[in-house]
């Protein structure tokens, strides 16, 4: 998921006189890991103009370079949601990011819950290293600001990978106390890295199959599956400068040739993703495949496509016969999925939400997750639901706050929820919050494997 880049103007004054003010340090005591570090005490700022009256907000970096804000109701009501934002950014962090995913969830703190971001010590596909920058600024707060009653790690697309991974990572055994109460997933990016991004792969094989411009025949050949050599430089604007010479996906359908509603409508039936997506996959599929290869894994690629088998086009023995075909590093494989894929050891109650249609985050990555989770032992630790309507990087204002009620009833008494009471319960908070109760109580999404073909993967 990538952001409109609105740089606020709350982060232009009272955040950058807070980086520069002296700060007091102190440490917490009976703590592991990263919550345990010793921090400077955050500043307070200006909050983002989204916020409640009478919200208070505190900003800062921690020790390890990730910018952080911090936001806490006047009628707090004693949770803390700590947000693990999608992506990833492939930048630097910056103070903004955190300062953007505040107005987008103010949701939280309306509802009166403090609110928590971190931009992450670092840009591009780095799961663990996020998830220890979420603990950390769980320490921060513990530290600086109270000691919540509930903690919830909130993860959204990419965001939810990092949040799931945190929560296997970080439990009671391991940092001395119970970090988080319960996990809230939503629009996740949930597959981990060894399974969500095959599609990608598949989309890239196939668009130079029809378009044979990314690389363009005069250029230096390069495996696929890399992105990018990682000497090469590339924008997303020439990114999509390729895909619009073939597609033409920035005009009009009247004024594209046949030849590209062809290609068009065979990535659309083949990669399974609509028309307005294939563009941003594009993006990811070159630039974040180049981030995972070139910084991650040693040069060498976690993806392939062997053994895939193509259907959609108008001639799928040509396509499959006709697309290159690699082999996921063996090595590389290991690596990645260690970094990024769930366990399914989440020791917590943990309450997910997809918009069915999501052309980002699949619904069929979900069906894997709730796999994953029986295969740890953890499937009953899990509540899945289901939307008609929204978008991926927000459902709508009403869907969060019954999310969290659901949560925290099922933290604090143990009632579990169902896909039908939380579908019933929604339309309670559309009075305060707007409508957009969409819940579709009886979806159950297929499997993966139904909708992206599978594939020889390393043993």
């Amino acid at each position: 998921m990538h952001l409109h880049r609105r740089r606020s103007a709350f982060w232009g004054s009272s955040f950058l006189l807070a980086l520069l003010a002296g700060c007091t340090v102190t440490g917490p005591a009976g703590l592991r890991g990263p919550a345990a570090s010793v921090e400077a005490a955050p500043k307070a700022v200006d909050c983002p103009g989204e916020a409640p009256a009478g919200t208070s907000c505190l900003a800062g970096r921690d020790s390890m370079g990730a910018y952080y804000l911090i936001a806490r109701p006047a009628q707090w009501n004693g949770t803390l949601v700590l947000h693990a934002h999608g992506g990833p950014d492939l930048a630097a962090p910056a103070a903004w990011r955190v300062s953007e995913d505040f107005v987008r969830w103010s949701i939280m703190v309306r509802s009166g819950y403090a609110w928590a971001g971190s931009s992450y010590r670092q840009g591009g596909v780095a799961v663990r290293a996020a998830a220890e920058d979420m603990e950390r600024l769980r320490g921060i707060f513990r530290q600086h600001v109270a000691k919540p009653r509930r903690t919830i790690l909130h993860g959204q697309s990419w965001g939810a990978g990092v949040a799931a991974k945190g929560a296997e990572m970080f439990t009671e055994q391991t940092v001395g106390e119970r970090p988080y109460d319960g996990v809230l997933l939503t629009s996740g990016v949930l597959g981990g890295g060894s399974h969500a991004y095959d599609f990608r792969t598949d989309l890239r094989v196939v668009y130079q199959y029809l378009c044979h411009n990314h690389p363009r025949p005069g250029e230096a050949q390069y495996a696929l599956n890399l992105g990018l050599p990682a000497e090469v430089k590339m924008r997303q604007a020439d990114v999509a400068q390729r895909v619009n010479e073939c597609l033409g996906l920035d005009k009009p359908v009247a004024q594209r040739s046949a030849g590209q509603k062809a290609g068009i409508e065979t990535l659309v039936k083949v990669i399974r993703i609509p028309e307005s997506a294939i563009q941003s996959h594009m993006n990811w599929a070159t630039l974040h495949f180049q981030d995972i290869s070139a910084r991650r894994t040693g040069g060498a690629s976690p993806f392939g496509n062997t053994g895939a088998v193509y259907a959609g086009s108008a001639n799928d023995a040509a396509l499959n016969a006709g697309v290159l075909r690699y082999r996921a590093d063996p090595a590389a494989y290991r690596q990645f999925a260690e970094d990024t894929d769930p366990t399914g050891r989440i020791p917590v109650p943990v309450l997910s939400a997809k918009w069915i249609s999501d052309p980002t985050a699949f619904a069929e990555l979900d069906a894997r997750f709730r796999a994953v989770m029986q295969q740890g032992g953890r499937g009953d630790r899990l509540v899945q639901t289901f939307t008609t309507q929204g978008t991926h990087s927000y459902i709508s204002d009403p869907t969060y706050p019954t999310l969290m009620a659901a949560l925290l009833r099922w933290v604090d008494t143990g009632d579990k929820p169902t896909a039908k009471g939380v579908a019933a319960a929604c339309p309670a908070y559309e009075a305060q919050f707007g409508k957009g109760c969409h819940f579709d109580p009886d979806y159950m999404p297929a499997a993966l494997e139904t909708r992206v073909p599978e594939r020889e993967r390393p043993r």
